[in-house]
């Protein structure tokens, strides 16, 4: 029990903090359970895909193959499911009707992808590795859905750059992905070095992305969007930030 807890402690933390900072207009707790739920399942096509991918030939060497395994096998793999889950549920859904939205669903996904791979590897490793993970890979797949959540908000919302953004939303996070599971693939002392300013990285990265779409979010009194709503949601919204005041 403790095991799974510890598994699934990191996931729950980041997640809520997620939510909660969707201060304007909160997202429906099923959608988020939703995105838990899809990011789940895709962790068994992507083990499939994987594991075909490993018996590809491959460069020899150990950096080659490092930078075969983080970009291609993993890195490619899961962020391009991830993509395509918040892509084919979240993106032409109602329910996603300001910026910081794409954020909330994308990081839904990528953690409950986290959650249940970190269950296997935690259950598999013990006590030790659940501690290692929860500071490392369960923050780091939240890091890349804030990146991948970040411009799948622009490409909602900014209009003729849509193209644009949709790509950023997969080339971003596949790339820091990848970069994240190179190093550590490499086992090179000196790449080793890097991990932490990575890490250190995608969480400014991270945090900037949230309060960048949270300021611009339609439904803050604040923001310039907020003057494209309806008469009627802007009128709801102020009187909502007026009654928590």
């Amino acid at each position: 029990m403790s095991l799974l807890v510890l598994s699934l402690a990191p996931v729950i933390i980041i997640l809520a903090y997620v939510y909660i900072r969707d201060k304007y207009e909160k997202e429906p707790l099923r959608l988020v359970l939703k995105g838990l739920a899809a990011g789940a399942i895709i962790l068994i096509p992507a083990a499939f895909i994987e594991e075909g991918l490993g018996r590809l030939p491959e460069s020899r060497g150990l950096i080659p193959g490092a930078l075969y395994t983080g970009f291609v096998v993993a890195g490619a793999t899961e962020e391009l499911l991830k993509f395509l889950m918040v892509f084919l549920l979240f993106f032409r859904n109602r329910n996603f009707n300001e910026r910081y939205d794409g954020i909330v669903y994308s990081v839904a996904v990528s953690l409950g992808f986290a959650a249940l791979e970190n269950v296997l590897y935690v259950f598999r490793g013990g006590m030790q590795v659940g501690l290692l993970r929860a500071f490392t890979a369960v923050p780091a797949h939240a890091f890349f859905g804030m990146i991948m959540g970040y411009y799948f908000g622009l490409a909602r919302f900014v209009q003729g750059a849509k193209s644009k953004n949709l790509l950023k939303a997969i080339a971003l996070p596949w790339f820091f992905h990848g970069l994240y599971d190179f190093i550590l693939y490499s086992q090179n002392p000196w790449l080793l070095l890097t991990f932490v300013p990575l890490m250190i990285v995608l969480l400014v990265t991270g945090m900037k992305r949230i309060k960048q779409h949270q300021l611009a979010s339609a439904f803050n009194p604040k923001s310039e969007s907020f003057l494209e709503l309806p008469a009627d949601e802007a009128d709801t919204t102020q009187e909502d930030q007026t009654s928590e005041a």
